[in-house]
């Protein structure tokens, strides 16, 4: 019963986030993802950029779900505590900051910027 009512809730959420201009395509960790097609050519790019060095799955990263997740409901999905752009920042360097995320500055600077991106057309 629990789960039905978080599954609906996240669903609501996220038919919300797609009518605000972010379309949630697949389900799960692993498997959800957003349509960058409607995205500013730039941000597509640093979509593409977040998309490989965040689902990198030989260094034991997340699938982009998690942060699809904490986008569209403005919690972060392990730590519970709102996801909003002082939380993007903090968790762009942390991201960085692990060796095997191979994310340089640069990245993690482009990475952050699709998240405040993000985060903006989430709260529309």
């Amino acid at each position: 019963m629990k789960r039905t009512i978080l599954l609906t809730a996240f669903l609501v959420v996220a038919v919300s986030a797609a009518q605000a201009g972010l379309k949630v395509i697949g389900t799960g960790e692993r498997g959800m993802k957003l349509d960058p097609s409607g995205f500013p050519p730039d941000m597509k790019k640093r979509y593409e950029i977040m998309a490989v060095k965040c689902a990198n799955s030989s260094a034991n990263c997340h699938g982009l779900g998690r942060a699809v997740e904490s986008i569209v409901t403005g919690v972060g999905v392990t730590s519970k505590a709102p996801f909003d752009k002082q939380a993007a920042k903090q968790y762009g360097i942390k991201m960085m900051r692990k060796p095997e995320s191979n994310i340089d500055k640069a990245e993690a600077k482009d990475i952050v910027q699709l998240l405040y991106y993000l985060i903006d057309e989430a709260r529309k």
